[in-house]
């Protein structure tokens, strides 16, 4: 059945179809806060160096993984401990699933907030005042109508398949959230205030380099944002050609996520501070404020004091947080829908919508419980399933997978000792990574 699996049919798609899965809300959200929190440019400098040190092998070992097998994550993984205890790297495999289940059921919600806030923009400039308030609104209805609209789109382009679906799309969505991020931060630059958040991002406070909080928060944030520990990237590694050149292609991945991760430090600091010459409170506790507070509250507050432009403002830079969230839900959903045509040769078709269902009935529960369930499902699964799946690819790339492993089969040159690197220090790493985000956090 090999010969007619779908696949990525470029280089280019593929580069932008991984980085997609990677440029997530983590990269746009997430990133420019923990830099403004952990010295600025001091940051920015380790959490390279953590790029290179750990995200790079980890985001090349679980490509490898896949790229061997040309299966899912359960082939995949079963395969590799063939020689060994095929049933626990089926297991590995299917807890990769359920998190990519897990991960689909809240990112479809907060994507959802996404789409209702690039949509208020729109319903203000006309005049729609109730239809404003209710996509601003923090209410149960709302979820529940923009959740199920951020599934059917993810599904319809999950329906079809590789190169007309995910390929096709990530090409064009790449390249307009790389136009808008750099237009978007262009504009916030003119504003005054803007050159204090540049300050605050760009120059490095050294005194802080060595803080062990630092580096811990650069590490996990380096593996998280690059969307290690599911199985999205070991099912497009499985999509590549076998002759494709993996080492190449995880570098230009890395390369254009940490790229996207840096950018958007350069809006959404210099904006913060723009909002704060404006008036509006941005600091919490002597640290800039993040999450939820940051993207729901104090930007479009801050969009606000813009007048009219504003509004355009507001609607292009929702759009870009749509686009990050829409090309990660991708990646996601293509785990379990791979899983079910490969495995249990159910119709691509009908695989989609049995995945979107059960995601939607999870999105449910959360929606229903929210205040408890949300935050517990968030904390499980990247404080502990992401790292621990990470070490797990690590120990079984560097221990467990014999036949048909090639880093096992090289004794000397830079192969051999990237080999010993994985075999040795990222399983170090990781459990770093592991025991202070998870149980020292």
């Amino acid at each position: 059945m090999a010969q007619v699996r779908d696949g990525f049919q470029s280089r280019l798609g593929f580069v932008l179809a991984a980085s997609g899965a990677a440029v997530g809300l983590g990269n746009i959200w997430g990133f420019p806060t923990q830099a403004a929190n952990h010295g600025g440019g001091a940051f920015l400098l380790v959490y390279f160096i953590v790029i290179f040190l750990l995200a790079l092998p980890a985001l090349y070992t679980e490509l490898y993984l896949g790229h061997q097998a040309q299966a899912n994550p359960v082939k995949a993984l079963s395969s590799a401990w063939q020689d060994t205890a095929p049933k626990v790297g089926a297991a590995a495999g299917y807890i990769g699933l359920f998190g990519a289940i897990v991960m689909l059921s809240f990112y479809s919600i907060v994507a959802g907030w996404m789409l209702a806030y690039a949509l208020e923009p729109v319903a203000s400039f006309f005049g729609f005042t109730e239809l404003s308030n209710f996509l601003h609104s923090d209410s149960m209805a709302r979820n529940f109508v923009f959740t199920p609209l951020m599934l059917i789109l993810t599904a319809s382009i999950i329906l079809k398949g590789v190169k007309s679906g995910i390929e096709t799309w990530s090409r064009r969505l790449m390249p307009l959230l790389l136009v808008l991020l750099v237009a978007l931060i262009a504009y916030i630059a003119t504003l005054d205030g803007a050159m204090d958040g540049f300050a605050a991002y760009l120059v490095p406070d050294f005194s802080q380099i060595l803080d062990a909080n630092l580096i811990i928060a650069a590490m996990g944030q380096a593996f998280f944002s690059l969307s290690l520990g599911v199985g999205c990237m070991m099912v497009y590694g499985s999509y590549l050609k076998p002759d494709a050149n993996l080492p190449k292609l995880t570098g230009t991945v890395a390369l254009l996520d940490t790229g996207v991760a840096f950018l958007a430090g350069l809006l959404i600091i210099p904006a913060i501070f723009v909002a704060q010459h404006n008036g509006v409170e941005v600091f919490s506790g002597g640290k800039l404020v993040g999450e939820g507070q940051l993207i729901f509250a104090i930007l479009p507050e801050l969009f606000s004091t813009m007048g009219q432009v504003g509004l355009l403002v507001g609607l292009l830079f929702f759009v870009l947080m749509s686009i990050a969230s829409v090309t990660s839900t991708i990646s996601s959903t293509e785990i379990p829908v791979a899983f079910l045509v490969e495995n249990h040769s159910v119709e691509r078709k009908k695989a989609t919508l049995f995945v979107t269902l059960i995601v939607f009935i999870a999105s449910s529960l959360i929606i229903l419980n929210f205040d408890w369930l949300f935050g517990l499902v968030i904390m499980v699964l990247t404080q502990y399933q992401l790292p621990l799946m990470g070490l797990f690819y690590f120990i079984t790339v560097g221990w467990l997978w014999q036949r048909g492993n090639k880093l096992h089969q090289v004794s000397s040159g830079p192969h051999y000792w990237f080999a010993q690197y994985i075999r040795f220090v990222c399983p170090l790493l990781m459990t770093a990574v592991f025991v202070n985000v998870a149980l020292l956090k």
